[in-house]
């Protein structure tokens, strides 16, 4: 039988996560992109391998897309963006965080919760990243404008996706402002 069990963040259990972003944009500097990508590619396999519960199954899965967007070398993440995918990879593959992810059950509750931050706030790339995998494969199969190159194709797309990606962001942004409410921020 299922139990379900939510609960709410106030704004200084929040700041715990925020804290730790930080620390890992930190580090994250220090890091080469291949380091990140294979320590975080490991972190995964590694969490696979355990009996994870459901909810934090479905979340760790959604990692996967960052480490797709960040290996894609077509996409060129713009380097704002990129940094902030780098540092929540680096924060997610951490194994001594809140809870250490050794602890059975428990021990990846939190990082589901990072996973959820994290996801919610880069939600323009991820959705822009996957419109580009759609569009670069609907491109094999399409009749495309014959005076454009495949190159010249996915360059037009990246562009408006990463144009696109912005304006999301920088809308959501602005709503929140402007709802008087303080807006939670990750990076």
């Amino acid at each position: 039988m299922p139990l379900r069990v939510t609960f709410e963040l106030e704004d200084e259990d929040l700041s715990y996560f925020q804290t730790s972003m930080k620390n890992a944009q930190k580090r994250a500097v220090s890091m080469s992109t291949e380091e990140i990508l294979r320590t975080a590619s490991k972190h995964i396999l590694d969490a696979n391998r355990t009996k994870l519960p459901s909810f934090v199954d479905e979340r760790v899965k959604k990692v996967g897309a960052l480490i797709e967007m960040m290996r894609d070398e077509e996409w060129e993440l713009p380097e704002e963006e990129r940094s902030n995918v780098l540092a929540a990879l680096v924060y997610l593959s951490e194994p001594e965080d809140l809870i250490p992810d050794e602890v059975p059950v428990l021990g990846y509750v939190d990082d589901a919760i990072m996973i959820e931050l994290v996801v919610r706030e880069l939600r323009p790339e991820i959705d822009a990243f996957m419109d580009f995998c759609r569009y670069r494969e609907g491109e094999r199969a399409r009749n495309r404008n014959p005076n454009l190159s495949r190159d010249e194709y996915l360059a037009i797309k990246r562009r408006e996706l990463h144009e696109r990606m912005r304006r999301r962001r920088q809308k959501r942004l602005s709503s929140m402002h402007s709802s008087g409410r303080p807006r939670f921020r990750l990076f």
